[in-house]
Formats: structure tokens, C-alpha cells, sequence
């Protein structure tokens, strides 16, 4: 996977946008300000290719990044913040649900959660909706460099238990230190390759 290549396509508003290439999709999900930006340039390996920001809800619409030949990575909107509007909220909901629900292209969701933090409601939600669908995910456990060794352990396990997964479903990763990216990017291959 050549993601020194990549390259940002679009953003989505409408599914009417949505790019009818066949190439694979890789859909990156979580709560807002949980360091899904962050996460995709250490993947990408490039300081600001997708732009971070303090201000969370920024991402508004389904952002296709495009590997070329390989794939498109697609950074979707942050969950759980309070400050946009209902309606807002309501259309993020419905652009979103449908486009995982039939999106023939898409292989994974992952799902991205701040390992400093107990378990989630809406993360426990989005999982088992993805379950019930049986659309593929990995949960990444992000910001790990913020913790101590035995308490990153710790609280990977508390967040192990409280979604019911399995340490085989889930990646530790830092963002600054690059831990565990070449595990999720292994993971993500993996996705990738036929079966």
C-alpha cells in the first residue's frame, strides 16, 4: 500500500457525490476529537495532510483520500458533539448510516477511541450496529503515548470488556510515537487482499 501516493479526491455531502470507481473503501469512524486526523497522517506519514483541529465537528462531510490503485480511505465525520445543530446532526446521521449500510465498495470501518477514556455508549452502539450488519471492524485505541505501560494495558482491557472484543479486533496506536502502526496497517491490508 503506497500511501506516500495518496491524495485527497473529495468531500461528500450527498450520496449522489459518492465516487462510482470500484476501488476498495476503508472507512475511519469516532467520536469527535478522539484523534482520527491524527491517526490518518501518521498512517499517511505526513505532518497536516488531513487537517487536525482543537475545534471538534470540523469534518462535515465523508472525506475520500485516494491510494492510488489500492484504495480509498474515507474520514468520516466526528460523532457525539453537542455544538452543531440537530439538524446538522440528523444529516450527518443519515449520509453516514447510509453509506455504510450500501456502499458495495466498502471492507472496514475502523472505529477510533481515545484509550485514556472508559467505555463509550455511542461506541458500544456503533459497533454492535456495524455487527448486526455484518460489516467488517477493528477498533484502534488511540493516544496510548499518554499513558504509562501497565496502565495502557489496563485500560485496554477495560475498554476490551466494556465492547466485547477481543484483543485480535483491536489496535493500540499513538499518533507521536507511530506504536502500532505498522499492526494496523497490516490489519488493514489484510482487509484489502482477496479472500
Amino acid at each position: 500500500m503506497k500511501l506516500n501516493d495518496a491524495t485527497f479526491q473529495l468531500s461528500v455531502h450527498h450520496l449522489r457525490q459518492l465516487p462510482d470507481e470500484d476501488l476498495p473503501e476503508i472507512a475511519f469512524a469516532g467520536r469527535s476529537n478522539v484523534g482520527k486526523s491524527s491517526l490518518l497522517n501518521a498512517l499517511f506519514n505526513r505532518k497536516n495532510f488531513v487537517k487536525v483541529s482543537s475545534q471538534p465537528g470540523k469534518t462535515q462531510g465523508l472525506n475520500f483520500f485516494l491510494i492510488p490503485g489500492t484504495c480509498h480511505f474515507v474520514d468520516l465525520p466526528g460523532y457525539g458533539y453537542a455544538k452543531v445543530s440537530k439538524q446538522m446532526q440528523a444529516h450527518w446521521g443519515a449520509l453516514i448510516s447510509s453509506y455504510l449500510e450500501n456502499r458495495r465498495q466498502l471492507r472496514l470501518v475502523v472505529v477510533i477511541m481515545d484509550l485514556r477514556h472508559e467505555a463509550k455508549q455511542q461506541d458500544r452502539e456503533l459497533l454492535l450496529w456495524l455487527k448486526q450488519r455484518e460489516l467488517p471492524s477493528l477498533a484502534v485505541y488511540t493516544k496510548a503515548d499518554k499513558l504509562s505501560g501497565n496502565k495502557r494495558a489496563q485500560m485496554a482491557a477495560a475498554l476490551d470488556a466494556g465492547h466485547g472484543l477481543n484483543p485480535e479486533k483491536r489496535v493500540i496506536f499513538s499518533a507521536a510515537t507511530k506504536l502500532g502502526r505498522d499492526q494496523l496497517l497490516a490489519k488493514l491490508e489484510h482487509c484489502l487482499s482477496p479472500s
